[in-house]
């Protein structure tokens, strides 16, 4: 497959990979939480992939659209004589500045787009105003969608507060946040039919008794902190992913800005891409798969941690084992089971390697503009483990929510394969 620099006319994919950054940019800034930050990724990838399908093909009949609850209704006609590559950008960076809170910002990314389709002559000037019209067309479609998904009710639910009792979550330091998406379990999924059917096992019984499962889970945490290597600490903030990190100096609290578990995860998406050399059509599609998958990976997981409503490791230890001490991680401002990255990265990685094959080896930069080294691993399996386990030596979970995590992400992602491979065309490569 030739790369797509090399084909006259064509834009490299880069330009799809860089503006779907800029939206990851928004989502830092807007300390967007991980549920949110998948929805968002969601949406706006889904976008890119639905415009680049009606300009290309006239039709929806290979794409996702099919095996996603609530089809998208295209309810306006195709023009002839439309730029997929332009479409599919502006579609997705419209849906972006509609869907975020600070997406107003993205107007500045959507003029380049315009100045330089028109400067390098990719696009008439007369054609220009045409093209748009299409790819807000298909961005107001794919808003309807996420008008209806019952994100704006959220707000509208009651409040969440703490349980009463020993081994219930309750606010971490330094912040003290208050639970973070309580409610996501009432938003509508991609993929998922009954959550039921992904429930974990349940998470082991709150016990100070020393024989019992949480407490071996809770000194084991304390042991293995307690004496971590170099490598254990670099895993360990590699896959932090903590966009809720605060520091104080004085009286003054720092927000610290990070990606999200599945930011990193498109991230490591849009590596791939480029390296296999992926064209247009399956780099939309992939991408617009996985970020589907985390945003029901979310779903489920939420809904999890609030059923089982579990103490993080950092309130167990402090009040049961040793008053003096801290995680190396930040802990999230929500509950403990599951583990989200441990699903997530699990889920990831079962699509991944569906999709590019197994022992596809890769340098993972996502974090490398938040300050972290690059990063190498021999498959996408290997990622996710290593991401599974950073939460154990990062001290913000119990190992049973990073094993059960696991199970849980792989079992999300086979389903989804199950309902797309076989039928799409682009997974049979």
């Amino acid at each position: 497959m030739p790369l797509a620099s090399q084909t006259k006319g064509i834009p490299p994919t880069q330009l799809y990979i860089d503006n779907l950054f800029k939206i990851t940019e928004v989502m830092v800034t807007d300390v967007a939480s991980p549920p949110a930050a998948a929805r968002f990724y969601a949406y706006t990838t889904l976008a890119a992939h639905l415009a680049w399908e009606l300009a290309e093909n006239k039709h929806l009949d290979n794409s996702l659209a099919n095996h996603i609850n609530s089809k998208p209704e295209i309810n306006f006609e195709i023009p002839e004589n439309i730029d997929p590559y332009f479409c599919a950008v502006f579609a997705m960076l419209e849906v972006g500045s509609q869907i975020m809170p600070s997406g107003a910002s993205l107007s500045q990314a959507k003029s380049e787009l315009e100045k330089d389709y028109v400067k390098s002559k990719k696009l008439k000037k007369q054609h220009l105003e045409h093209n748009k019209k299409f790819a807000l067309q298909v961005a107001t479609t794919v808003m309807v969608k996420a008008k209806n998904d019952n994100y704006a009710q959220l707000s509208t639910l009651t409040r969440y507060s703490p349980k009463k009792g020993e081994g219930y979550w309750y606010p971490t330091p330094p912040a003290y946040m208050a639970a973070v998406e309580p409610e996501w379990r009432t938003i509508t999924p991609f993929f998922l039919d009954e959550l039921s059917n992904f429930k974990p096992t349940p998470p082991a019984v709150f016990s100070l008794d020393e024989e019992s499962s949480f407490h071996r889970q809770m000194t084991e945490v304390y042991e293995v902190t307690s004496q971590l290597s170099n490598e254990q600490k670099l895993i360990a903030n590699f896959w932090d992913c903590n966009p809720f990190m605060v520091q104080y100096s004085g009286h003054m609290a720092i927000g610290i800005k990070k990606i999200s578990p599945g930011g990193h995860w498109i991230g490591i998406t849009g590596i791939a891409a480029q390296q296999a050399n992926l064209d247009w059509n399956e780099t939309l599609y992939i991408h617009a798969l996985v970020a589907a998958g985390l945003h029901d990976a979310f779903i489920s997981c939420w809904e999890e941690k609030y059923d089982s409503d579990r103490i993080r490791p950092e309130s167990a230890i402090t009040k049961y084992l040793d008053n003096n001490w801290r995680p190396l991680l930040q802990t999230p401002p929500f509950p403990e089971y599951t583990s989200g990255h441990s699903v997530v990265s699990t889920l990831s990685s079962v699509i991944l390697t569906d999709f590019f094959g197994e022992n596809f080896e890769f340098i993972d930069t996502s974090e490398v503009y938040f300050g972290l080294p690059e990063r190498a691993f021999g498959s996408f399996e290997e990622a996710a483990a290593e991401a599974a386990i950073s939460r154990l030596y990062g001290g913000i979970h119990f190992r049973d929510a990073i094993e059960e995590g696991v199970v849980q992400g792989r079992k999300i992602g086979k389903m989804i394969l199950e309902k797309v491979k076989g039928h799409e065309a682009l997974v049979q490569h």
